[in-house]
């Protein structure tokens, strides 16, 4: 089995562990309401858990689309939710896979059924665009691992994508047209990922470049498929400042990058 397809099949722990669950301490002194809605794609009935901070003003809106595990299996991707919520931002957790009926992402169908998740995807984009209290001018995208290979998908032809953060995923290889543009993008990889090549992110920074995208690239020495300790700090730093500049409309100073 090819590295590139193991990580469409493997979410697992190691991917949850860096979807963005610093900011507790911001989390525990600005509370956080959840609340479950579904929407309809294809026919399905799609579940969404929506996280957000008290306050009227309208905020921008994020989807923060789970790796191949699903979000049966880890339920760390709620508590990366709750931390992007308290930070500002209306998060929409989007049960993609309930268009396919499954708890987790399946090798047997998973290249067949990836059309349908992108479809999915823009129908949750629609879903968060009306939702009460988003700005609809101001929506972006979390993409863990196969998440992220859908967030690339999907932002490359919807204008609606803003800012994309792209947790070490896959380059869909034939989902990007050639005349698609990406949004500004965030892409944060391990230089040891055995499961997502850390090749993937280099092709995916000549496609920004190429298409002349502001963007980052953070390549961390050792880490794997899931960043640990100071890397999975840096990573929750960047991804925050980086919604922060492009989706908020702050005017934050790049952090330095590095290889």
């Amino acid at each position: 089995m090819s590295p590139t397809r193991r990580s469409l099949l493997i979410g697992a722990a190691l991917a949850a562990s860096s979807t963005l669950h610093a900011q507790q301490d911001q989390a525990q002194s600005m509370p956080v309401t959840e609340k479950r809605n579904t929407f309809t794609s294809g026919g399905r009935t799609i579940a969404v858990e929506t996280f957000q901070a008290a306050g009227d003003a309208a905020r921008p809106a994020v989807l923060m689309l789970h790796g191949a595990d699903g979000l049966s299996y880890n339920t760390e991707y709620r508590q990366g939710a709750r931390g992007v919520a308290a930070a500002g931002y209306q998060v929409h957790l989007v049960h993609y896979l309930d268009r396919t009926s499954e708890k987790r992402a399946s090798f047997a169908t998973l290249f067949q059924n990836f059309m349908p998740w992108m479809d999915t995807v823009q129908d949750a984009l629609t879903f968060a665009s009306s939702h009460p209290g988003a700005d609809a001018s101001r929506v972006g995208i979390i993409g863990i691992s196969l998440g992220a290979a859908l967030g690339l998908a999907v932002s490359s032809t919807d204008p609606r994508v803003k800012t994309l953060v792209n947790y070490f995923g896959p380059l869909p290889q034939g989902a990007i047209a050639t005349t698609s543009r990406l949004p500004p993008t965030l892409v944060l990889h391990g230089s040891a990922d055995p499961i997502v090549p850390v090749a993937n992110a280099y092709a995916v920074e000549a496609l920004l470049r190429q298409q002349n995208v502001p963007h980052e690239v953070k390549v961390y020495p050792g880490q794997g498929h899931g960043f640990r300790g100071a890397a999975e700090k840096d990573a929750t730093q960047r991804a925050l400042a980086f919604l922060r500049r492009h989706l908020s409309g702050a005017d934050t100073a790049p952090l330095p990058m590095g290889g």
